[in-house]
């Protein structure tokens, strides 16, 4: 067995996006601190700490799985780094037991961290680690495999949407439809991300069984229902904002539409060529994140008033 090495360690948990939860975390301290709740910073950068953490083990654990399902060994039209995996084990760098246990690791530190964090700050944030632990297993767990069921873009959305509650709770230690609401759009943009990243994975996909839901709805069809996911994180901002719920400058969080519908449009020309969408997988990516920043920074802007 190759010995591994801190840089492939790290490779194996696709650094690149953890920034979707970095910024899912900052959005919940920020909701936070915004409604008059006293700042934790201790707890909050615990919270961040764990929650990337969190996120590496399930990108490690996936690649585990894919390999174990044979989609990573078939997947010859990855676009790299962003579709098909790390491939660390297929490339020879690590074992697929030593990415196995690589995630084990993870886990049992996020885990034990976050058992450490909801006695420091009340039983619902247990409540939240563990229904986003059962997500993270459940996605890629052969004995579950809700990515081979066409309800792992529904899974990964609710996984966002309770680090969001999370990071919250953690500063005001009790729940608020606030973080609720806001969390919302933000973890609709990350499901759009995993949805534009399986097109290129289609083919492997479909030949090990792996039914995702461009799988199931083939590439015309899928591609609209990423128009409609980004229509719908959009429109929920713009709803609340003009109910009067959310900050006065949430607006803000809109300036990520262009780039969406920008994505929307390469996908829909391009959804049956899919080496051609790194552009519309970058303008995904580059979408959900200044989303989930500009809205943060509304609520940050509440705070300066403070």
């Amino acid at each position: 067995m190759r010995r591994a090495t801190p840089r492939s360690l790290l490779q194996a948990t696709r650094p690149g996006f953890l920034a979707v939860t970095a910024v899912a975390c900052v959005l919940g301290i920020v909701v936070a601190l915004a409604c008059g709740c006293g700042a934790r910073p201790w707890h909050g950068a615990a919270s961040v700490l764990l929650a990337l953490l969190a996120h590496a083990a399930a990108n490690v654990y996936n690649d585990w799985a894919d390999d174990r399902n044979g989609a990573d060994a078939l997947n010859s039209g990855r676009i790299a780094p962003f579709s098909g995996g790390s491939r660390l084990i297929q490339d020879g760098r690590l074992a697929a037991a030593q990415m196995r246990d690589w995630a084990a690791a993870l886990a049992i530190v996020a885990t034990g961290g976050g058992i450490v964090l909801a006695a420091l700050s009340g039983p619902g944030l247990l409540a939240i680690g563990l229904a986003g632990a059962a997500l993270g297993w459940a996605y890629s767990s052969p004995r579950v495999a809700l990515m081979s069921r066409g309800i792992g873009e529904l899974a990964v959305a609710a996984a966002w949407w309770l680090v969001v509650l999370g990071a919250d709770y953690v500063q005001r230690q009790s729940l608020h439809d606030m973080a609720a609401i806001a969390g919302a759009s933000y973890a609709l943009l990350v499901a759009a991300l995993l949805l534009v990243n399986e097109f290129p994975d289609r083919a492997a996909d479909a030949a090990v069984g792996k039914r995702t839901l461009v799988v199931r709805l083939g590439p015309e069809r899928a591609a609209l229902l990423y128009a409609a996911i980004a229509a719908l994180a959009h429109g929920w901002v713009g709803a609340w904002w003009w109910l009067g719920w959310l900050p006065t400058n949430a607006w803000w969080a809109l300036a990520s539409a262009p780039l969406s519908l920008a994505a929307a449009l390469l996908l829909a020309r391009d959804a049956r060529a899919p080496q051609r969408l790194r552009p519309a997988i970058v303008l995904t990516l580059a979408a959900a994140l200044l989303h989930g920043l500009l809205l943060a920074a509304a609520f940050g802007a509440v705070l300066a008033l403070r």
